[in-house]
């Protein structure tokens, strides 16, 4: 089964100057060994104003580099402003949607639809309930253990839709009402200055015996160690898993990108792969999702 696997990169977490995103996007259109890229705001609402202008010319230059483009709803809905942000993605008729709360799912009115990782589907009957509802291609939730995976692959297969799962990058753990991150700094949430755009990785916690332990992304938290599972992508392939999510950071996304995609087509082996992955010095520590390495 190796090369069946398709390698997807899902949205931006971090809040970037627009040039830097841009410029992002560009490499990956022209670089990068990815078959769907995914856009759109999904941490803080206050972010999209900075991005949304731009996103049309983003996502027609992915296009036409033969990239699929998924546009992403929120993945925190309480606001006014909110509803009508995620009922404006979720009118496009363009581009796919990424549903990452309920309240896409009025929205987009039992359309064709993808579901996102933030989006709590851990049983089959949810999926088989979702699908009915117009789901296409489920992002299951970083936590789920492998066998949770396998049950929900033979559901997705015998209801005809695709299966998901993020790969590599910081997991996200929890989303909050209060932003963290501008608290830190001795600011508000609604005024926060927009102080996330200074770690473009997010804001280290740590211990306080000095342990490094997670991430602060404005009203996220995200794992410390990062993510990994190139010594485990043909097993997920085995129980049917058809995508694996590359999550952005401020490294090289592209020779990231190379590495999943020559270990999913047999041509590195998973070892050799992650040694290279290492030897940048850019990631700080590697975790399977439950033990860091």
């Amino acid at each position: 089964m190796a090369g069946c696997v398709q390698l997807t990169l899902g949205p931006l977490l971090f809040h970037w100057p627009i040039e830097a995103k841009r410029d992002f996007y560009a490499r990956i259109a022209d670089e990068a060994p990815v078959d769907v890229v995914y856009l759109g705001e999904v941490v803080c609402s206050k972010r999209a104003p900075f991005s949304e202008p731009h996103y049309p010319e983003i996502a027609e230059r992915l296009a036409r580099a033969g990239k699929r483009v998924v546009f992403c709803s929120l993945a925190e809905v309480m606001l006014r402003r909110e509803r009508q942000m995620t009922a404006e993605l979720c009118a496009l008729t363009d581009y796919e949607v990424e549903i990452n709360d309920a309240s896409g799912l009025a929205a987009i009115g039992g359309r064709p639809h993808r579901i996102g990782q933030f989006f709590n589907v851990y049983n089959e009957e949810t999926l088989r309930h979702l699908v009915h509802n117009g789901a296409t291609h489920f992002t299951l939730p970083a936590e789920l253990p492998r066998d949770s995976v396998a049950i929900l692959a033979d559901a997705a297969r015998a209801c005809g839709v695709t299966l998901e799962v993020q790969a590599f990058g910081r997991t996200p753990l929890a989303l909050s009402a209060r932003c963290y991150h501008a608290r830190a700094h001795g600011r508000v949430k609604d005024n926060c200055q927009f102080v996330c755009e200074e770690d473009p990785d997010g804001m280290v916690l740590s211990t306080l015996e000095g342990r490094d332990w997670l991430v602060i992304n404005g009203v996220q938290t995200l794992s410390y160690p990062y993510l990994c599972l190139l010594d485990r992508i043909h097993g997920l392939q085995r129980i049917g898993v058809t995508h694996l999510r590359l999550l952005p950071h401020a490294l090289d996304m592209i020779a990231v990108a190379r590495l999943f995609r020559g270990v999913a087509d047999g041509i590195l082996e998973p070892a050799e792969a992650q040694t290279r992955l290492l030897a940048s010095g850019a990631i700080p520590a590697l975790t399977n999702g439950f033990c860091q390495s």
